[in-house]
């Protein structure tokens, strides 16, 4: 009896959390807004803003979330936790890719460096693979993906590759160097250029009594 007495007076502090949540949730609408609150509640509630490619995500959350429109919002219930997920934003963004194989000029003289690059373009237009010359000769982790940058967005790369990336066709090989970081690379353009549509979900999740 005194058990169902407490759940009874619980019960109504339950529903006002629950409605206080549901407002505070419907009154976030920008990026900045969903970022503080993530900050707010990360310990607690494991909640954080992410980004999802439609490209590059292909899971069943991902594309139920594509589905929703600006402010939509979507309740995942577990054994364990209930998780709330609100798209903030929803916008196309012209993508770019390619593969490039990085020397690092504080690790190699720019003669060598220009030596194995000539090489390196020689083996390609003789047949040799893109993917299996970067992963001889590429000295960053990327190598392991034998070069390929994946898709990725304008103002996400350094200006300098950017614009290089741009001023190329297709299938084109060419080399790229930024003095003043030292790097230096071969850049083969893979793929056109292509609009991708991302969105950014805040993500909040709360333990079931």
């Amino acid at each position: 009896m005194k058990q169902l007495i407490f759940l009874l007076l619980c019960f109504p502090f339950f529903s006002f959390s629950q409605d206080a949540l549901e407002t505070e949730l419907d009154s976030i609408s920008s990026i900045e807004e969903a970022k503080t609150f993530a900050k707010t509640h990360k310990k607690t509630n494991k909640s954080k803003v992410f980004t999802f490619n439609k490209e590059k995500h292909k899971t069943r959350l991902a594309d139920e979330l594509f589905k929703l429109s600006k402010g939509g919002k979507k309740v995942v219930k577990g054994d364990y936790k209930k998780t709330y997920y609100k798209v903030i934003d929803k916008q196309k963004t012209l993508h770019y890719r390619v593969s490039y194989i990085f020397f690092d000029g504080d690790k190699m003289e720019l003669e060598e460096i220009n030596e194995k690059r000539d090489k390196i373009i020689s083996q390609y237009q003789q047949g040799y693979k893109f993917d299996k010359l970067a992963q001889l000769h590429s000295m960053d982790l990327n190598a392991k993906r034998g070069g390929d940058l994946g898709w990725f967005p304008e103002g996400q790369m350094h200006q300098m590759f950017e614009d290089a990336v741009k001023d190329h066709d297709t299938n084109e090989i060419f080399t790229l160097d930024i003095e003043d970081k030292n790097w230096y690379y071969i850049v083969l353009k893979t793929h056109d250029s292509k609009t991708i549509e991302e969105i950014t979900v805040l993500q909040y999740s709360e333990a079931l009594d």
